[in-house]
């Protein structure tokens, strides 16, 4: 199993990202949404703060409490902070009935036209306790809550494996439980979703040619293996936990900088090729017809595949239709 390029955008999974309101500016909407679903939960997160400091599940709307700073004379709430508040996902796929989420990096070397890269490397972090949906458990964080920061604290948190699996060790086990074809598909949802993901806010980025940007992507698989979106990390943290952990992160690092580097120097050739018109030698000729096409070579890469190429892409819709008209 391997994610494939990204010439071709599999189809997008429906309801992939949680319902989600922006609080305070959303809470009529919210408490609308709430009385409509009354027995779900919500989970809450602070937007100005990391590492899972002050999140927190919501059952019942006086919950809420907890970080409102109570009501104004017009009747509104008044908050300390703003929050994010999402429709938590009650039916997580278990391993060994504990929770876990995965950490998905996304390299963008342009926005317009669209140039991502989803690193290879991903990994999953595992809740300490075992799962319950019981509502003692609602403010135990290390039942709810994946993030590191926090299930390094408890009890029986393992130092020697920080509470992680890798990507790949993820896979094995699902193809022995679920079978290859249902992970075939898990990959091509977590491409599309992740591809659009990027591009719904491709508009309102501010994109600068000779910028990029790593991200760190949290996905969470149900326990029919669609993945949800649970957000998207600007500047994620590199530090390390583990020495599997260090040696995963330093890749990634080299990787970033290896194929940045790689698509500078790139750009430039094909500067040089449209200004001097100049002829290689012929066992350079098909690294130069990958360069002059934006084909980047499989060792420039890394630990990187292509998530999307809108350049590829349309060249691609080009070409078919040529050969179409052809006929």
């Amino acid at each position: 199993l391997a994610f494939s390029a990204g010439l071709d955008e599999p189809p997008l999974p429906a309801d992939w990202v949680p319902s989600t309101f922006a609080l305070p500016s959303d809470y009529a909407l919210f408490v609308e949404e709430f009385r409509r679903s009354p027995h779900a939960t919500w989970i809450a997160k602070p937007t100005g703060k990391a590492q899972g400091r002050g999140i927190f599940l919501v059952s019942k709307l006086n919950q809420l409490k907890k970080w409102s700073g109570g009501p104004r004379p017009s009747g509104q709430t008044l908050f300390r902070e703003p929050y994010i508040v999402s429709r938590y996902i009650q039916d997580p796929l278990l391993v060994g009935g504990k929770k876990f989420d995965m950490r998905m990096y996304v390299l963008v070397t342009s926005y317009r036209p669209l140039k991502a890269f989803l690193y290879r490397g991903a990994f999953c972090r595992f809740c300490v306790e075992q799962y319950s949906q019981d509502v003692a458990e609602i403010d135990n964080v290390f039942v709810h809550l994946t993030n590191v920061a926090i299930q390094k604290h408890a009890e029986d948190y393992n130092d020697q494996t920080g509470g992680k699996w890798s990507f790949d060790d993820l896979l094995l086990y699902l193809e022995a439980t679920r079978g290859a074809e249902a992970c075939a598909k898990l990959m091509n949802d977590l491409q599309a979703v992740l591809a659009h993901t990027f591009k719904s806010v491709q508009s309102i980025i501010i994109n600068d040619k000779h910028c990029f940007e790593l991200y760190g992507c949290d996905i969470l698989l149900d326990s029919t293996l669609k993945p949800w979106l649970l957000e998207v990390n600007a500047s994620p943290s590199l530090s390390a936990t583990t020495n599997d952990d260090r040696l995963l992160k330093m890749r990634l690092i080299s990787d970033v900088i290896g194929l940045v580097y790689a698509m500078r120097n790139l750009q430039q050739q094909q500067q040089q090729q449209q200004q001097q018109q100049q002829q290689q030698q012929q066992q350079q000729e098909r690294e130069v017809e990958d360069e002059r096409n934006g084909v980047l070579s499989p060792s420039s890469l890394g630990g990187f595949v292509v998530l999307v190429d809108e350049v590829s892409q349309r060249q691609r819709r080009e070409e078919e239709k040529r050969a179409a008209d052809a006929l």
